[in-house]
């Protein structure tokens, strides 16, 4: 067993890989850490790029594209390491980034899973969207981050340079604990892409493990390298994806109120969607309901088989407020903002 292995899931991304995989070996410096490339199937020539400019990195090739949930999957099956470091493959690195990561993860052994604080790269003085300072969720499941809440995303002013527990760490650079990952049967591959890493958390937490944020490990993300932010295929997976999540993890009493909630909700974003990008945009949210109706017995078998502990009533993680109606109505942009902590 390696004490931490840093794995970058790649498909078709040599672009990425040649941009920022030499930043990774350079400023990953310790002797128990190796760099470790998955492929999930590229068509385009980004093995034989890092197999011949970087033959110390190990590369793991699967057969076909099982997505961020399935590469991840299946990659982790051959590396036997204390801790995992999921990185995006577009992404750029500090030096000793990953050090303090594990340092942080060493003296909190009750910690399943962490997230650095994550600056945007085109615009480095401002957090960037996919997970900037660590993720929440409110009552109705809708993500957001101290330092991004909807569209809205901070400048990084050094507001959220305090460690603390959250409710999610982004997938775009991902520490977790090879123990929890397992305990916690990785993650759920019906997700494809998008809000996987939500999910696991929610079930670390469940599992009793917590998630943490922390900010001296600093590191920039392009953000939308595989799927642009408006696609409809961004749009399809993260309605469905999230029905998915709170339909398999909320506790039993909160289930059904929360999930028509979402279904009206998400009835009025797919008309405002119609208007504003289109109908691909609209028909992308009626195909993630229809496809979440589809996920109804494996949702059922799920959790007939799962605990639910009822501290997800209103944690300090989620918000007992409405996100939506935070933001639109009283105009609260900012996380400082949101006052339910």
């Amino acid at each position: 067993m390696i004490k931490t292995a840093v794995v970058i899931l790649n498909w078709n991304g040599r672009k990425y890989l040649e941009l920022f995989l030499p930043g990774v070996i350079a400023n990953t410096l310790a002797h128990d850490t190796s760099v470790i490339v998955a492929d999930n199937g590229s068509e385009d020539d980004s093995v034989k790029w890092v197999t011949e400019n970087h033959p110390e990195v190990q590369v793991i090739r699967l057969d076909a594209n099982y997505g961020y949930a399935g590469g991840y999957n299946r990659a982790l099956q051959h590396i036997d390491a204390e801790y995992y470091i999921l990185l995006n493959s577009d992404v750029e690195v500090e030096p000793g980034w990953a050090e303090k990561l594990t340092t942080f993860m060493d003296l909190h052994p009750n910690v399943g899973a962490c997230q650095p604080k994550i600056r945007s790269y085109s615009n480095r003085s401002a957090f960037e969207y996919a997970g900037a300072a660590g993720g929440y969720i409110d009552r109705l499941g809708y993500p957001f981050c101290r330092g991004r809440i909807l569209s809205t995303v901070e400048e990084d002013q050094g507001q959220y340079d305090d460690s603390r527990e959250i409710f999610w760490a982004s997938g775009s650079c991902l520490l977790v604990r090879g123990a929890a990952f397992e305990q916690c049967d990785g993650f759920d591959e019906s997700f494809f892409v998008h809000m996987e890493e939500i999910d696991l958390c929610w079930r670390m937490q469940n599992a009793g493990y917590t998630v943490c944020y922390f900010p001296h490990a600093v590191v920039f993300h392009v953000g939308g390298g595989t799927l642009g932010y408006g696609s409809p295929s961004k749009i399809y997976y993260n309605f469905r994806n999230s029905l998915i999540m709170m339909a398999k993890n909320l506790p039993a009493r909160h289930l059904r109120r929360t999930i028509f909630i979402r279904q009206l909700l998400d009835g009025l974003a797919a008309v405002m969607l119609l208007f504003t990008e289109g109908r691909a945009a609209a028909a992308a949210v009626a195909r993630a309901h229809r496809d979440f109706r589809r996920h109804r017995t494996a949702i059922r078998t799920f959790r007939s088989v799962t605990p639910y502990p009822e501290i997800f009533q209103h944690p300090h993680t989620m918000m007992n407020k409405y996100l939506i109606f935070e933001y639109y109505v009283r105009r609260r942009k900012i996380f400082s903002e949101l006052k339910w902590i």
